[in-house]
């Protein structure tokens, strides 16, 4: 006689479902993509560096503040207005829109035959590398562009001339500055605890920042 399931009593069961644990499985695999976080301070450099990168090694470049920037000018968008307020006030744009907007660029990414993806100016804080890992996908490393706010400063003022960003002013830099302080470094103590971060020195001319960003880079990946 065949028997059936045993009968499992309702309070073993609803205890065996509280202490389960689900473990999240990101949307794509490090054999899918390699995927290096890029972070700095305002003004440090990251874009003209990224630039580099896809040019010579077929890296893709995506910029969370461009991809919000893009979304807020874009018609119709129902989170236009909140991005606005959020990045004039220097502050720090939820965390649900940026990872869907980069999820969304990385899939097109990979549509076109590109795996090595730049995320620049991305996770901000804590709880977005935390999610964009459980959810999108695992870093390979942290790309960490060190500059002194002196630097930085003259370099966003000397762009605020003609970039014509409503976030390139003194105040809102200012407040840019103290959020990536308060926000960013503990992300990149973070990574630099599990010795996933490499350390690129930002006060010298782009070129030699960029000989010595591909001699890291090549020290950890190939490219």
């Amino acid at each position: 006689m065949k028997l059936g399931d045993p009968e499992i009593p309702t309070d073993v069961r609803e205890k065996q479902a509280a202490t389960t644990t689900v473990v999240p499985v990101p949307a794509f695999s490090k054999d899918e993509v390699k995927v290096i976080f890029v972070l700095g301070g305002p003004g440090v450099g990251k874009g003209t560096q990224c630039a580099n990168l896809v040019r010579d090694y077929d890296f893709v470049h995506l910029s969370a503040g461009d991809l919000l920037r893009a979304e807020q000018a874009r018609p119709g968008s129902e989170f236009g207005e909140l991005i606005s307020t959020y990045i004039r006030e220097g502050k720090i744009v939820p965390q649900e829109i940026t990872i869907a907007l980069l999820r969304n660029a990385m899939q097109d990414a990979l549509k076109k035959g590109h795996s090595k993806v730049l995320i620049d100016g991305f996770p901000r804080k804590m709880d977005q590398a935390i999610k964009f890992e459980e959810d999108v996908a695992v870093s390979e490393f942290t790309l960490y562009f060190d500059c002194s706010e002196e630097v930085m400063l003259q370099r966003l003022l000397k762009r605020g001339e003609t970039s014509g960003r409503s976030d390139d002013n003194i105040e809102s830099i200012k407040k840019r500055f103290k959020t990536f302080v308060d926000t960013s470094m503990p992300v990149i103590d973070y990574y630099r605890g599990q010795n996933k971060v490499i350390t690129v020195p930002c006060e010298k001319t782009m070129e030699e920042v960029y000989d010595l960003l591909k001699e890291k880079i090549s020290d950890r990946m190939s490219i």
